[in-house]
């Protein structure tokens, strides 16, 4: 890997993470990019450990895919690489040896997704189970403090003991992979940043909550350049922004007072694939400090390409989809059922599949994302598709047969994302 083509960190800038579950997205992505991205800096090699699991890759392959399709668009600026959803040391040295530079630390599994329902005495005696792994209750309990967006943040006693039994044991897991991830990037002598991630709980992050966890994280050294919290409304996957959009916007505001006061450090909005309502208001929200994450679109755009060149094949993947739909979905925040779009055999029109499972740009609103329940269903059941010794091969080389079609889809796909974010800036 040559120094002209190493991934390197992006720092404040905003950014787009474009994720490639085929390793044949880059060269569309950064069609797009030349487009109608002028400003905002790109993260082409972007993957999670639990995706490279599911379609067989490794990092190496990640960053070797994302590197070559930038070089064959001859796109030549700076980019990123992000290591995404990391949960341990040996992912972390895993994903450095490839050349990733962009850590994003995934605590979930530390985190109490039931906090928020305690009653006091439920909520006492979670807090004795983790009392001697917190020490930071005295900096927050009984203060407020008035955020630049004007909003005041009062942290009671409760609050603060609901955010520890919460995210207590999350925060010290965060820094202590931070704490590795430094000393991982010192010893191979390349840049890194961090970001990271606890937009995965079943409630919204409050304010007192985001704040605790910048600070703790920032007081422990890590080199925080983004946090993606679980933001107010829903954030399905493939599927638009579901929620009171003008409610999100106050919201975003008092969240990037937060990363202001603390860092500064962007705003990461994930799940961000089709989200196109929304992306006006985080780039106004945050003043250009943020950073989006999408992937599942760009998979969900090659079966684009499957049914408007293979319509059998196409069937057959929605087949597989619709029967492993109710086992893969369960990692995924989705509402779709298998009876909100029917089953291929009842749609025989081959254009009109496309629709009821990818939904069609002519018949969105302008401003808006996809909507199509059917595009949840093949959204969550990738990895069955793609590891499938049948039709995962046959549906890589669709869409490399029509690699064309594909830039060209996507390229279309990923300007009305990047020309809603630009007209928040």
């Amino acid at each position: 890997m040559s120094n002209e083509s190493k991934p390197t960190t992006l720092g404040l800038a905003p950014s787009f993470g474009f994720g490639d579950r085929l390793g044949l997205a880059t060269p569309g992505h950064a069609a797009a990019l030349k487009r109608c991205g002028s400003g905002i800096l790109p993260i082409f090699a972007q993957q999670s450990i639990r995706e490279m699991g599911r379609t067989n890759r490794t990092p190496q392959q990640v960053m070797e895919d994302a590197l070559g399709g930038a070089k064959k668009a001859g796109f030549s600026g700076q980019q990123g690489a992000d290591a995404d959803h990391l949960k341990t040391p040996v992912d972390v040295d895993r994903t450095a040896e490839a050349g990733f530079v962009f850590f994003t630390i995934d605590p979930s599994g530390e985190v109490d997704p039931g906090a928020d329902g305690y009653n006091p005495d439920q909520l006492a005696e979670k807090f004795k189970s983790i009392a001697g792994e917190i020490s930071w209750l005295g900096q927050y309990e009984g203060k407020q403090i008035k955020l630049a967006s004007g909003t005041v943040i009062d942290f009671t006693p409760a609050v603060v003991r609901r955010a520890a039994v919460k995210y207590g044991r999350a925060i010290n897991m965060a820094a202590n992979l931070a704490k590795h991830i430094e000393q991982t990037a010192k010893k191979r002598g390349q840049p890194y940043e961090i970001e990271l991630s606890v937009d995965e709980t079943p409630n919204p992050t409050t304010l007192p909550e985001h704040f605790i966890i910048a600070d703790q994280c920032v007081k422990a050294g890590m080199k925080l350049v983004s946090l993606a919290p679980r933001f107010i409304g829903e954030f399905e996957k493939g599927v638009d922004y579901k929620g009171d959009v003008a409610a999100l916007e106050k919201s975003l505001a008092d969240h990037a007072a937060i990363a202001k006061q603390i860092g500064p450090y962007k705003l990461s909005l994930h799940s961000g694939s089709d989200k196109l309502s929304i992306y006006p208001s985080l780039a106004r929200a945050t003043k250009g400090l943020w950073h989006v994450k999408t992937a599942g679109t760009s998979y969900l755009e090659a079966l684009r390409v499957v049914a408007q060149t293979d319509a059998k094949l196409f069937r057959e993947v929605v087949t597989l989809a619709r029967s492993r739909y109710d086992t893969d979905r369960a990692t995924y925040h989705v509402s779709a059922t298998l009876k909100s779009a029917g089953p291929q055999e009842a749609i025989s029109d081959n254009r009109a599949l496309e629709k009821a499972y990818l939904g069609v740009w002519p018949d969105v609103p302008k401003g808006k994302g996809f909507t199509d329940p059917g595009r949840q269903i093949v959204h969550c059941t990738f990895g069955s598709v793609l590891c499938d010794a049948v039709l995962g091969p046959r549906v890589k080389e669709c869409v490399r047969k029509n690699q064309d079609l594909y830039t060209k889809i996507l390229d279309e796909h990923f300007g009305k994302h990047l020309d809603a974010l630009k007209a928040g800036m």
